[in-house]
């Protein structure tokens, strides 16, 4: 699961105290300052990450360890008694490292606290990338800085750490870095260590580290009657990325609910297969988004963000490329679901335009008949710009 740490080094001084607070109340996974007695203020819900040019409290389990008359630990090993014990002030020492030698010097955990370590590098070069890489492999946290803008040295530390059970954590210089470097490889860094400028952008990332995609419960929707209805505008909707053979976007007239249509996946007479493309519907039409918000077709355009959605309920954000507006001869598909609610789609009239049924089968709009069964999906909101709202709202 990815993660934030909130860097106080940098935080303007009247706003360090609402950072805390903000950082606190949006659950950020950790805080980092030099200040040993600021973190020692904090709650345990968050990791208290020092800087290790700050003094070290002692360890008073491991200072009675010596008194017993026990050896001290060697090679970075905590003794037995202070192993689980949580250091005074801090949950993680943050120590730099530049080296080969200062690396290997690194323990996993600190020898005097019995903390964690993380190791922070900073990344100018082939051997500091190559050092970077090691670190990964080692440390419970590495923390990088990349002096590159561009995202291939992170690229190459990631695969390099596949395997590595520590975490990797991207110093980015703002919320729209952040959201880069989570998605790098797909896989993105683990986390990423944040320099707000006030509260406000403390919860803006706390936004953008809970954004994900629902888990979608489909609905069998039965087809009642089909018709032509003549000339119109329809949307091809052309994604950044590649639909499985059983994914779709959802689309409807009515914003209650919705039909899955299916991709330009599976093969086509008289022309290549379109992956990217979805024969969406007219441009009236309705189609489902991130965030529980609809837009019109007619609204969707380059670098709209919309749901793919499998026909098993699974979700994820596609980033559309463009959106094409032709005239076409259109076919109003009405359906019902078991509760009776009314579910429409207009769509080209065109046996090439399909939709998705039970199982995913692919079924051709023009070959369809009543009683036949499509997936669709029942919105419980009513709909104002998009944004749902519990208001009386009649479509028809």
């Amino acid at each position: 699961m990815r993660f934030a740490w909130i860097d106080l080094r940098e935080v303007p001084r009247p706003q360090l105290h609402a950072v805390v607070d903000a950082a606190v109340h949006a659950r950020m996974a950790g805080v980092v300052s030099s200040d040993a007695e600021l973190l020692a203020t904090l709650p345990p819900t968050v990791t208290r990450v020092l800087v290790a040019d700050a003094p070290v409290p002692p360890t008073p389990t491991a200072g009675n360890a010596k008194k017993s008359g026990e050896k001290e630990a060697k090679d970075g090993a905590v003794p037995k008694e202070a192993g689980d014990a949580k250091p005074a002030g801090f949950d993680v020492l943050l120590r730099r490292f530049g080296t080969q030698e200062e690396l290997d010097n690194l323990s996993v955990r600190d020898r005097s606290s019995g903390a964690p370590v993380a190791g922070f590098i900073d990344v100018r070069d082939d051997r500091t990338l190559r050092l970077s890489c090691s670190g990964a492999l080692t440390l419970p946290y590495t923390v990088i800085h990349f002096a590159d803008p561009t995202k291939i040295p992170l690229e190459i530390v990631l695969a390099a750490a596949e395997s590595a059970e520590g975490k990797l954590v991207t110093v980015v210089d703002g919320l729209e870095e952040a959201a880069i470097v989570f998605d790098v490889l797909e896989r993105g860094s683990d986390g990423i260590l944040f320099t707000p400028r006030g509260a406000d952008e403390v919860f803006a990332l706390a936004r953008l580290l809970e954004a994900g995609t629902p888990q979608l419960e489909l609905s069998t929707l039965t087809v009642e009657n089909i018709r032509h209805v003549g000339l119109g505008d329809r949307v091809c909707v052309d994604t950044c990325s590649h639909f499985e053979e059983d994914e779709g976007i959802l689309v409807g007239s009515y914003s209650s609910g919705f039909v899955l249509c299916c991709s330009e996946t599976h093969p086509l007479p008289y022309m290549p297969t379109r992956p990217f493309r979805v024969n969406a519907g007219a441009l009236h039409s309705y189609t489902l988004g991130p965030d529980n918000r609809t837009n019109y077709l007619s609204e969707v355009g380059s670098g709209s963000t919309l749901l793919a959605v499998g026909a098993d309920g699974r979700t994820r954000r596609v980033v559309v490329g463009r959106a094409k507006l032709e005239s076409r001869p259109l076919l109003e598909i009405r359906t019902h679901a078991e509760d009776g609610r009314l579910v429409s789609l207009t769509v080209q009239d065109d046996w090439h335009v399909r939709v998705l049924g039970p199982g995913g089968k692919v079924l051709n709009v023009t070959e369809l008949q009543r009683g036949d069964e499509l997936l669709g999906y029942l919105a419980a909101d009513k709909r104002h710009v998009g944004l749902p709202i519990g208001e009386f709202c009649k479509e028809a």
